[in-house]
């Protein structure tokens, strides 16, 4: 992919993927070398991506290479979160802590649905479920967090 083109990709989304990757793996300067990662990797090698849908392939471009940084041998124990996380609310950072407590599986429904903003048919075809798995994932973790917080 050409340079420029890359760079317009990381100026437009490289929050966006930088969210997935804290969403996988809880830890700032992991998630920043995904993006770095991910963005290296669209300059390495000659990839199309569809117009309009440079986000869907970025997500699910992130999603495989956290997946496979969490399945490697050399996964390193995490650092818990700073305090810099980005929120606008005192409230939202417990919100947020919460949310990277659950279970990988919930965990990433959460964050895909509610952060990022995905339906629930792109969510599935992302994590290779059915819309409904989703839903149901995004109901159990909803009444996890319920329990961890006490409020809806």
């Amino acid at each position: 992919m050409e340079p420029d083109a890359v760079l317009t990709l990381f100026d437009r989304f490289a929050d966006a993927v930088y969210r997935v990757a804290l969403s996988y793996l809880r830890s700032p300067q992991e998630a920043e070398d995904a993006v770095q990662t991910v963005f290296l990797k669209l300059l390495e090698k000659n990839v199309e991506i569809y117009p309009n849908k440079e986000r869907a392939f970025l997500t699910k471009m992130t999603i495989n290479h956290c997946k496979n940084i969490l399945s490697s041998a050399k996964t390193r124990s995490t650092v818990p979160l700073d305090e810099t996380v980005p929120l606008v609310q005192p409230e939202d950072q417990a919100l947020f802590r919460a949310v990277m407590e659950l279970p990988e599986k919930y965990r990433a429904v959460v964050c895909l649905h509610y952060f990022e903003g995905y339906s629930f048919r792109e969510i599935a075809k992302f994590l290779g479920i059915g819309a409904s798995a989703v839903s149901m994932r995004l109901v159990r973790a909803r009444s996890i967090l319920k329990q961890q917080i006490g409020r809806d």
